[in-house]
């Protein structure tokens, strides 16, 4: 049995089609993430995994049960840590993990040992005595992982987790995370960072509440056509529109100081392209052929069904 199935997953509002007739399944054990920019209808559609929110059309079960007729059932199986988890700044560590045992109904006896256990296995023991307020950002949503954990869920979802941590936080997170999938726990985990995508069993991408693309990032990275070309220059913004004006049929990203061209042939487009850079006098700090990443398979299934910003 899947731990989530989905079939035509639709949520309009007002007009707005947030989410556009998803469907996907989710393997128990299985940590699946569903990646997009901001917008996409990751949240949303989430939320109505989760049962806080009911569908406008298609349907959804999670462990088997459907997700508006046993919406409360649901809750009893499933961990949920929103974007903005409801974490209590004026309650210590310890206080937040209790108030959430008692709002999960968690039971006195050996609850101790359960808090200590997650608390230990988040890093955050030496800190049980301090504020939520006080913590870092990377503490914070360590604490809201504990305290979503506290009632033992068989599906853990988790929207957009790492979001604005800082990289170490960010590791030590999917670290917990990666534990989580040893205990047997189902983890559906959204992502803007595509990087992150990586870790995971399975990805989607989603863009405007439409599923572009649903499999293992292996098998997604085959989905990209032509080869890439990293360049490096002194102007790599000027470079990108440069490239995109010189190679209208191809597709050109820009990644940090990095721009991306994706060519049918690396060779042409090479000297094409140390041509254009000596042309308009910029700076070639270096080119080669790289392999493409998620960000780079997601630019181009986008371009390649006029999504492309």
């Amino acid at each position: 049995m899947d731990a989530i199935r989905t079939h035509n997953l639709t949520r309009r509002f007002d007009g707005l089609t947030a989410v556009d007739r998803l469907t996907i399944s989710v393997a128990q054990g299985e940590l699946f993430g569903l990646v997009g920019s901001d917008g996409a209808g990751k949240t949303t559609t989430m939320r109505m995994l989760a049962g806080i929110m009911d569908p406008t059309d298609g349907e959804a079960w999670v462990l088997g049960r459907h997700s508006v007729r046993d919406s409360e059932a649901i809750k009893d199986d499933i961990g949920y840590m929103s974007q903005r988890f409801g974490l209590y700044p004026d309650l210590t560590v310890m206080e937040n993990m209790h108030f959430y045992a008692d709002i999960y109904g968690l039971p006195r006896r050996g609850r101790a040992e359960k808090i200590d256990r997650l608390l230990t296995f988040s890093n955050l023991t030496p800190f049980k005595n301090r504020l939520a307020g006080n913590l870092s950002g990377g503490m914070k949503q360590k604490l809201g992982l504990a305290c979503a954990l506290v009632h033992t869920p068989k599906v853990l979802f988790l929207d957009e987790p790492t979001n604005g941590v800082d990289p170490v936080s960010r590791r030590d997170f999917w670290r917990i995370l990666y534990q989580l999938l040893k205990e047997g726990v189902t983890i559906f985990v959204t992502t803007a960072y595509l990087d992150e995508a990586d870790r995971c069993n399975r990805v989607g991408l989603i863009h405007k509440g439409k599923l572009l693309a649903c499999d293992t990032p292996v098998n997604l990275k085959q989905l990209m056509r032509g080869a890439i070309l990293e360049i490096r220059t002194s102007d790599p913004r000027r470079t990108a529109r440069l490239l995109r004006n010189r190679f209208s049929d191809a597709t050109v990203g820009l990644f940090g100081d990095r721009v991306h061209l994706v060519t049918g042939d690396p060779g042409t487009g090479e000297t094409a392209a140390v041509s254009l850079m000596s042309a308009e006098g910029i700076e070639l700090l270096g080119i080669r052929q790289i392999e493409p990443s998620l960000e780079d398979v997601f630019v181009s299934v986008l371009s390649r069904q006029g999504g492309a910003q």
